[in-house]
């Protein structure tokens, strides 16, 4: 009886979160080791159903760099990293493509329909859904992309109409050439284009840490102007980076929340946002 009360609290607790997010957009960026355990990968896509069971309208953007540099190593292709950005010449690209637009993408899709929800996997390129021009500001990185412009036209009617868009971050030109777009990143341009309620990223990790090797120093919630001056004093660094800089555009650009939360934990999605406590960090104005 006592299990069977606590669960009953636990949708109590939750009702609250649930009536407030009704009908609003919440983007998710999906990806890093959170993609590579099954079990947790379930509980994920079970969150994300759970979601649009209620009426909150989740938005899916995904990387998947553990499965691109897999591919690349079969093809001995070196994998190659500036400021948390994948330097992507043309064969990288080809690769990046194949993962992220191929297998990934379609099997979120299929994942999450199998849960009886509605999902449809996008790239950018479709639609015209990510427009991009080529990045410049940490010197050549090849086919890594700048995203100038959103089709929020296109998110909207989907999500009006029940679907879950599923996002791989490739990005086009006017030209129709293709660039890898960091997820992170995307994630945030996507959140903000939108003016999404809330904006989650899942690492591996609990969230920002003022101490990469302590787990402990976990700050569950966070301003702007910290976390640049955390960048500044080269405490953020490296793949964190992109996801800093998201948090900081989509803070900036009107959304009310973005987390940052440990998607290895099973439910976190639930876990962050339907509880009094959450379980990560929250950046705020």
């Amino acid at each position: 009886m006592k299990e069977l009360i606590n669960k009953a609290n636990i949708i109590t607790e939750a009702l609250p979160y649930i009536n407030k997010l009704a009908g609003k957009v919440v983007v998710i960026k999906y990806g890093g080791n959170a993609m590579n355990d099954p079990s947790v990968v379930g509980t994920i896509m079970q969150d994300v159903a759970v979601l649009r069971m209620v009426g909150v309208c989740p938005i899916v953007v995904h990387g998947g760099g553990p499965e691109i540099n897999s591919m690349l190593d079969k093809l001995g292709i070196k994998s190659k990293f500036k400021n948390g950005l994948r330097v992507t010449d043309s064969a990288a690209m080809e690769v990046v493509q194949m993962a992220l637009c191929g297998k990934l993408n379609k099997n979120i899709a299929a994942q999450l329909c199998a849960l009886g929800v509605k999902a449809i996997g996008l790239s950018g390129k479709d639609a015209n859904l990510i427009e991009a021009v080529k990045y410049t500001e940490d010197g050549d990185l090849g086919y890594v992309g700048k995203i100038t412009a959103i089709n929020t036209d296109l998110l909207e009617q989907l999500c009006r109409g029940g679907y879950i868009p599923v996002i791989a971050g490739i990005g086009a030109d006017i030209k129709g050439n293709g660039y890898n777009i960091n997820a992170d990143t995307a994630a945030g341009e996507i959140a903000a284009a939108i003016k999404a309620e809330k904006l989650i990223f899942l690492t591996d990790i609990d969230g920002i840490l003022r101490d990469a090797n302590d787990p402990k120093s976990l700050i569950t919630e966070i301003t702007v102007a910290e976390i640049k001056k955390l960048i500044k004093d080269d405490i953020i660094k490296g793949g964190m980076i992109p996801k800093a800089e998201g948090c900081i555009r989509g803070v900036e650009q009107g959304i009310n929340r973005v987390h940052i939360i440990n998607g290895t934990i099973p439910h976190s999605i639930l876990l962050e946002i339907f509880t009094d406590t959450g379980i990560g960090t929250v950046v705020k104005k």
